[in-house]
């Protein structure tokens, strides 16, 4: 009976630290998880943080260009302007003295 009862004992004893062995090894696992679960969450927000700088910088170039595009086209409007305001300064200035010559050119005859 005492032979029983210790076997009976130290079948127990080994059920619980097997049932101890495996829940830690649960836990392990579990805690394991968890933390590759972490690790990936923590990689996309990396990820997610490094697309939107980039997005952030792509909109700054391109605002940059944008400005620079427009800035140069009003340049070259501004400059044809005055080139125009030029070419028709120098073509009333030809006509007056043109004027001026027939006028001249009327009183010798």
């Amino acid at each position: 009976m005492r032979e029983q009862e210790n076997a009976e004992c130290a079948s127990t004893r080994e059920c619980k630290q097997e049932r101890e062995s495996e829940e830690r090894e649960s836990e392990e696992r579990e805690s394991e998880e968890r933390e590759s679960e972490g690790e990936r969450e923590c990689e996309r927000e990396r990820e997610r943080v490094q697309r939107e700088r980039e997005r952030e910088q792509r909109e700054q170039r391109e605002s940059r260009e944008r400005a620079e595009r427009e800035r140069a086209e009003r340049e070259s409007r501004e400059r044809e302007q005055r080139e125009r305001e030029q070419r028709e300064q120098r073509e009333r200035e030809r006509a007056r003295e043109r004027d001026i010559d027939s006028e001249s050119q009327s009183v010798r005859e």
